[in-house]
């Protein structure tokens, strides 16, 4: 994990005061709204429904026990006691007084933390997948790639107003559990047959209004090449992106105005520009935010940024760990809930035998997806410091992680978990949902999400239930900026207002992994109080359709077709 330096402090802090005086002049009314608001935009600070809401950076949704633990303590002392882990790896506050942002920006710097680069048109928050470093499946831990990211682009000043907001995601595995495809660029590490790792690199990826899997545009650049590579993508898109309408300023835009060919050759002209000037001379100023400089980064800088991302002191394996495999055997009845299920359901395998990966649940049946509360937060923070090696990650699927647990300690994790409503054995099943604040919260909602993924948990909350159902990816949104990931999921749930009642619009097929699909949309919306039933009579058409209770929703769909699933989403009760 990531250390922060003498120079990351000096520079937090700097921001933080800059900022709490600018806070002070908007208190006096020395400074209007408007002129606030893009200096609040730069600190993470928005203007929500009903209050302001602080989004806080995680970035690659990496935490250690002490930092989260500060995070309680904030959402305690400075907002209602709880706080909202996102599908950015972030968390968010949804009710600091405007009065308290400084001492709540002071206080994540104290364990190095901040809000910087969490809203505005620039390069945000760095996302990663979040078993790196611990998955069995990974080619390399993507992390320290995320990290020189996120040092080189922190306050970049060439890149600070872009035309519109920029997303970068790394992954080392084939496996994708980042959605790199749906990123403006997405960074995958690869392997070739010699064993050389070199990165895949994607462009044009994103969900909102106009969803669009990213194209590959370098399948293969070398690792000593990525930061003038990736500044040669941001140039073009700075200079050519369009400004004149919010809606179509996004990279993928770009990418499809022009095509993918004669962007290529855009980057690729600027790519061999920017390594001219680096062989001539370093002759432009690097940006002060770090030693991180596209022109300029040694060997020194590399190698320090990978010291951090050492592998923990593992523990040597004992008989308990092997008790414990042997214990857990395939054949753990649905219904049997408790430990046995939990590990079923939430462990993923480990790059050591005798570890595991273990994801916590924030979906416990009615409770809002992604919410943890002050003792919540405190519990897991207890938890990676007295049995997990001190990690913790945010998923992009609004859920916890563990990275590194012996297996000896799993029941007693489980049992502290159970205590605090956080031991919920849901994972990748149907109410695993993802669902974004909507019009609860945040003023481009125009539906209400939450209440929609409440419902959905309640009734699919039976355990035996929701495994036979087995794996699938219901993701909600509650506008048309699809912060929900609704165009991804196998089930896909968008609320928009029509009439002036909220409606809502399936989409089914679509597919977050390496193999991105965007879901096809069903047809019209159905009102608010229609969506859990009709999301039954939907899950009935899978189970009947399937040819073997190994078969997913996703194949079953895909095998089937849309008109099997669009009829039943649209029958009526009454016609059952």
């Amino acid at each position: 994990m990531y250390r922060y330096d003498e120079f990351d402090y000096e520079f937090v802090r700097d921001r933080v005061n800059r900022f709490r005086d600018q806070i002070d002049k908007r208190l006096k009314g020395v400074i209007t709204e408007d002129e606030f608001k893009p200096l609040r935009l730069q600190n993470g600070l928005y203007l929500q429904l009903h209050a302001y809401m602080l989004r806080v950076a995680v970035p690659y949704g990496s935490l250690n026990s002490e930092q989260l633990q500060q995070l309680a303590m904030i959402a305690e002392r400075w907002d209602k006691g709880y706080g909202h882990f996102t599908t950015r790896q972030n968390i968010q506050y949804n009710w600091p007084s405007l009065e308290n942002v400084a001492d709540i920006l002071d206080a994540l710097a104290d364990v190095g933390m901040h809000a910087m680069q969490t809203s505005g048109n620039c390069i945000r928050n760095i996302t990663a997948d979040h078993f790196a470093g611990a998955a069995q499946d990974e080619i390399e831990d993507p992390r320290p790639t995320a990290e020189l990211l996120r040092q080189w682009s922190t306050d970049h000043p060439e890149f600070a107003y872009l035309p519109r907001k920029f997303k970068i995601a790394v992954t080392g595995s084939p496996n994708d559990r980042a959605v790199v495809k749906s990123h403006d660029i997405g960074i995958v590490l690869v392997k070739d047959a010699s064993g050389e790792i070199s990165y895949q690199v994607l462009v044009g990826g994103g969900l909102g209004r106009t969803p669009v899997v990213a194209k590959v545009l370098n399948p293969s650049l070398p690792k000593a090449h990525l930061l003038p590579y990736v500044e040669a993508i941001l140039r073009v898109y700075n200079l050519a992106g369009r400004r004149d309408n919010k809606y179509k300023a996004r990279i993928k835009i770009l990418v499809k105005s022009m095509g993918i060919d004669a962007f290529r050759e855009a980057v690729d002209a600027e790519f061999e520009s920017i390594l001219g000037a680096q062989a001539s001379a370093h002759n432009h100023e690097p940006h002060i935010t770090s030693e991180i400089d596209t022109q300029q980064v040694s060997q020194d800088v590399i190698d320090r940024i990978q010291s951090y991302f050492t592998l923990p002191e593992f523990l040597s394996p004992t008989d308990d760990d092997n008790l414990f495999t042997s214990s857990l055997s395939s054949d753990v009845k649905p219904c049997s809930g408790g430990f046995d299920q939990w590990c079923k359901q939430n462990l993923h395998p480990h790059i050591k035998d005798h570890y595991t990966i273990a994801t916590i649940s924030l979906k416990a049946t009615g409770e809002a997806p992604g919410d943890a509360s002050v003792d919540q937060m405190r519990v897991v923070a207890n938890l990676a410091k007295t049995y997990a090696h001190n990690e913790i990650r945010i998923s992009h699927e609004q859920n916890l992680v563990l990275p590194h647990v012996p297996k000896r300690f799993l029941r007693a994790i489980y049992n502290e978990l159970a205590k605090h409503g956080l031991a919920t054995a849901n994972i990748g099943l149907i109410s695993d949902s993802i669902a974004c604040p909507g019009m609860d919260y945040c003023s481009l909602a125009t539906a209400r999400s939450i209440p929609v993924a409440k419902d959905i948990g309640q009734h699919f909350a039976n355990p035996e239930y929701a495994d036979s159902i087995g794996k699938i990816k219901v993701k909600i949104s509650g506008c048309i900026n699809a912060c929900g990931h609704h165009h991804v999921g196998h089930i896909g749930i968008l609320g928009l207002e029509k009439g002036g009642k909220e409606n809502y619009q399936f989409t089914f097929g679509g597919d977050h992994t390496e193999n991105m699909t965007i879901g096809d949309r069903a047809g019209p919306g159905i009102d608010a109080e229609e969506v859990v039933p009709a999301l039954e009579r939907v899950i009935q058409t899978y189970l009947n359709h399937r040819e073997s209770d190994e078969e997913t929703f996703l194949s079953t769909y895909r095998r089937v077709g849309m008109p099997a699933f669009k009829e039943a989403l649209y029958q009526t009760n009454n016609e059952i």
